[in-house]
């Protein structure tokens, strides 16, 4: 059984990211996993304002957002997921957000359990290509933090609420969460 936590990155309620979070979680539970799901997209996260105060206020971050309930579920976590829109072809401006704060664990110089993380990615896109920028964020991420990447899932010609369930992406999620031992 392994610690999962998916990060979701989508301010639309029930949107396509949500369903591929979801279909991924199914898979996990199925499996056997422990999941925690943590909505980043409506989530109150502020930017990193660079004060280097990371964990001397007995919390992660001294600017009190919500980031302080993502802490510990990122402490637990063994893989990581970032479920996100496509946005300017990177991660969507609230999960950055997330994951800009994550620097309070390498600043504090606080190790993690993680080891692996899996990036998906929906995009009304069609174009393969408009996808190269998350990825090679996401693959400096892994590379900054010593991470291995299970998977990387792009979902093009995705834009209005469900037309993820005209694709066969949902099933691949679910399936990918249940391979997880």
């Amino acid at each position: 059984m392994k610690n999962i936590l998916i990060l979701t990155g989508s301010p639309r309620k029930d949107g396509n990211t949500d369903l591929l979070a979801n279909a991924f979680i199914e898979g996990a539970k199925k499996a056997g996993n422990k999941t925690m799901l943590f909505d980043a997209g409506k989530a109150k996260i502020k930017g990193c304002v660079a004060c280097n105060t990371c964990f001397s206020t007995g919390k992660a971050c001294s600017v009190s957002d919500d980031f302080n309930k993502l802490a510990p579920l990122i402490e637990e976590a063994e893989i990581i997921v970032f479920c996100t829109p496509l946005y300017w072809f990177t991660f969507s401006a609230q999960l950055k957000s997330a994951i800009d704060k994550m620097y309070s664990f390498s600043f504090a110089q606080k190790k993690l359990k993680i080891k692996e993380a899996i990036l998906m990615v929906c995009a009304e896109t069609d174009d393969k290509k408009d996808f190269e920028g998350v990825i090679k964020s996401y693959k400096l991420i892994l590379n900054y933090k010593g991470w291995t990447s299970k998977k990387i899932v792009t979902v093009p010609h995705v834009n209005n609420v469900g037309d993820i369930k005209n694709t066969n992406a949902l099933e691949l999620a679910k399936k990918l969460g249940s391979s997880i031992k």
